[in-house]
């Protein structure tokens, strides 16, 4: 499989940073479509070859290393006009970099491989990290979310800078990578920087619940999301805080590793579910959903010794595996689904890894087998792997990630492996949050910081708080331990249960708070909207299924109506440079990069009388994928207002199109069972009017009459349509008259 994968990326896509599977090319940042936010991954860095070079090594693919190293050196600068992800950046290139050093280094100790290796790696990654530097020049010391890797964040050329917030992993995210690469090249700058951004983060925890938000000003260091959970936005800053302990043997990353788990299995641990909460209010629940990227708090759990609640998620995670083929991006308590992507994510794999690792129990190998049968099933292609779009349809999307490579296969292949038959001891290093590998040797260096203690909030509270798990003390000699709490969970989401049962009484033993059965649950319906274009020359014809908001104006109850115009940035997440053009305007943005409800208030603010959320997936749409509800950022809603839609890629594309033709397009935004003019006669598209001849003029008459007919069924609307258009309707009855 690693060989399918990453065979048909050097054979169809390099030197580009990803692989687009279904297309057989590769993706290169500008060539493309934009997809928004995620193609901040991508700096035209051959991304996936630096991305999957220590997973070469521990597959035993060494001649295939020393190549890739020679093709890195050769072919990758750092040096472009791009910009770029911190975050990603760091996690997958910059630890990529070390992570090959290591492996080479480690090779030419040996007498292996690689004798001509003079640490050119490691110079490149101190030459990235020099470039990722200029981030953190805030007055807090949390990092901006992205560099130029060029001219850095605060010059004129470097188009960024500009932003105000960024993720709590974002910040939390960086000091196993800089603080190996101070200690691997001696220069201490990195580690300092990374272990201030996470002092930050420390100080503005909430003191009464030590729980953290999930995004955060990176000037002032107030909370923009105060949700807390440990999935997308906040998921790494907790796993990194119990490996820079592992790594670095600094007692202060314990220290304040336990202190959060303490609080998060308080309130954000519900057996077998993890639901956030509100981090100044914890126990009220912020959402009913959760999102695929938890799926790695198992492993973490297993590292931290607490084995029991790690077997109860990975069970109930297995068992909407099950149900759907993979896990969705997100899906409900009830395990239903709620955003279909699956962006071939590995974190579940990774968490079955580490529960093999710690229990031996060969139904963890079965779990490995059912992923790699589902791999091969459903997601390979001719030239590789393919994302999928939506899991209730199974539909592709043209996406390899080069997390697929440089996670996933790491872990399958670990899985399946005796120790003896690995070309190291993997116990000698700790994975990064992509899986890059360090060295726990690392601990024996000179710290590059100055020891900032943390005062231990709790006291000890088990045995593994402040000890390595231990499996002869979890369950001496008891081969069913994690059978005995699996067994509990097996038929939670209802597949394989006996018909006759119901899947509620299961999960009452989790807490979860049901007011029925959940096979007398209704799948949430999605109350289908419309964009219909109703200026000429579309007068209604043109109509794009949308997707509703469950915040802003109702529209079910009241439709709304405005011309269209463009947001300056295009996903509206940062200050909006043409907010004089879009007041009194429905406003075009692009999702991505940062959550709806940012995005419903920036544009709010700066005038706009509605929202058409467009999506950044190249090629998605209203036929192929099932419409889904926007959420808002776990924070109170009620100040939103505006009417919100969303269209998917091809109606966003029909939409923008014919604001690009036309000067003046007017929408009306509705539910689709109220669509207005159905049964319209099709007329022809708009003429001038001077000059016509006398059946023209009549045409032109019939037109307008038909207008105000269809407009006529929506009486508000018409109303707001005659005052707009009353200098161009005198004007037009005067042409008539002439």
């Amino acid at each position: 499989m690693f060989d399918h994968a990453y065979g048909s990326y050097m054979k169809y896509a390099y030197p580009a940073d990803e692989l687009m599977p279904l297309s057989c090319r590769g993706r290169v940042r500008g060539l493309e479509p934009s997809r928004g936010d995620i193609d901040d991954s991508l700096g035209k860095f051959s991304l996936t070859l630096i991305d999957t070079l220590d997973t070469l090594v521990l597959l035993n693919r060494l001649e295939e290393f020393e190549e890739a190293v020679k093709k890195t050196l050769k072919d990758v600068r750092l040096d472009n006009d791009v910009v770029v992800s911190v975050f990603e950046t760091n996690i997958r290139v910059l630890g990529g970099l070390l992570g090959a050093h290591v492996m080479a280094d480690l090779l030419k100790q040996r007498g292996e491989k690689m004798h001509w290796y003079r640490d050119e790696l490691l110079h490149m990654a101190k030459d990235l990290g020099y470039r990722l530097l200029p981030a953190f020049n805030t007055t807090s010391g949390l990092p901006y979310p992205r560099v130029n890797l060029r001219y850095g964040v605060l010059n004129p050329l470097s188009r960024t800078g500009t932003e105000t917030d960024t993720c709590t992993a974002c910040a939390g995210t960086m000091i196993l990578e800089f603080a190996a690469l101070s200690r691997l090249s001696g220069d201490s700058v990195f580690e300092t920087y990374a272990r201030k951004a996470l002092d930050v983060l420390w100080e503005k925890r909430q003191r009464d619940s030590d729980l953290m938000g999930t995004v955060i000003n990176i000037h002032n260091g107030a909370w923009v999301r105060r949700d807390s959970g440990v999935g997308a936005g906040i998921d790494s800053y907790y796993e990194y805080l119990m490996k820079a302990y592992i790594l670095l043997g600094d007692n202060m990353y314990l220290e304040r590793f336990n202190t959060h788990y303490s609080a998060i299995m308080k309130y954000i641990s519900q057996p077998p579910l993890l639901l956030s909460v509100h981090m100044h209010n914890p126990t009220v629940n912020v959402r009913g959903w959760m999102d695929s990227l938890l799926a790695f708090f198992p492993g973490l759990q297993v590292l931290r010794g607490d084995l029991k609640p790690a077997i109860e998620t990975h069970e109930m995670l297995y068992q909407v595996t099950k149900q759907h083929k993979f896990l969705p991006e997100a899906f409900t308590s009830e395990f239903r689904v709620h955003w279909g992507q699956h962006p071939l994510r590995p974190e579940f794999a990774e968490s079955t890894y580490f529960l093999y690792k710690a229990t031996g129990d060969p139904y963890y190998l079965k779990v490995g087998q059912s992923i790699v049968e589902k791999l091969n099933a459903h997601t390979r292609v001719p030239c590789g792997f393919a994302a999928v779009q939506d899991v209730r349809t199974g539909i592709h999307e043209d996406r390899m990630d080069s997390f697929f490579l440089a996670e996933m296969f790491k872990y399958l292949y670990l899985l399946f492996s005796e120790k003896s038959h690995l070309p190291f001891d993997i116990d000698d290093y700790i994975f990064t949050t992509e899986a890059h590998l360090l060295p726990v040797s690392l601990s024996m260096a000179e710290p590059s910081c100055e020891v900032n203690g943390t005062v231990r909030t709790r006291p000890l509270e088990d045995l593994f708080t402040y000890s390595c798990p231990s499996t002869q003390t979890l369950f001496p000699n008891n081969p069913t331990y994690a059978k005995t709490i699996r067994d509990n969970y097996k038929y939670l989401t209802g597949v394989g249960r006996d018909s006759h049962s119901s899947p509620a009484r299961y999960l009452r033993v989790f807490r979860v708070k049901l007011v029925a059965e959940v096979s007398q649950l209704p799948e949430e319906e999605v109350v289908p909207l419309i964009v219909q274009l109703i200026s000429p020359p579309f007068l209604g014809r043109t109509v794009l299924t949308a997707g509703p908001a469950k915040f802003g104006m109702d529209l079910t109850k009241q439709e709304h109506g405005g011309s269209i115009v463009k947001s300056v940035p295009y996903t509206a997440c940062a200050h909006i440079e043409n907010a004089l053009e879009l007041q009194g305007h429905i406003v075009l943005a692009l999702r991505g990069g940062c959550m709806f409800a940012a995005k419903a208030r920036r544009l709010q603010e700066a005038g706009a009388i509605g929202v058409i959320f467009i999506d950044q997936r190249e090629g998605s749409s209203s036929a192929e994928t099932p419409l889904f509800q926007m959420v808002g950022d776990g924070e109170p809603t009620q100040d939103i207002t505006v009417p919100l839609v969303f269209l998917f890629s091809r109606e966003g594309a029909i939409l923008t199109a014919a604001l690009q033709e036309h000067c003046n397009v007017d929408v009306l935004l509705l539910p689709k069972e109220r669509q207005l003019g159905r049964g319209m006669v099709s007329l022809s598209s708009s003429k001038p009017l001077l000059g016509l001849h006398i059946d023209d003029v009549y045409s032109e008459w019939g037109k307008l009459e038909s207008y105000l007919l269809l407009l006529g069924n929506s009486p508000r609307v018409l109303a707001w349509w005659l005052a707009r258009e009353k200098s161009c309707i005198a004007q037009w009855l005067s042409n008539l008259l002439q």
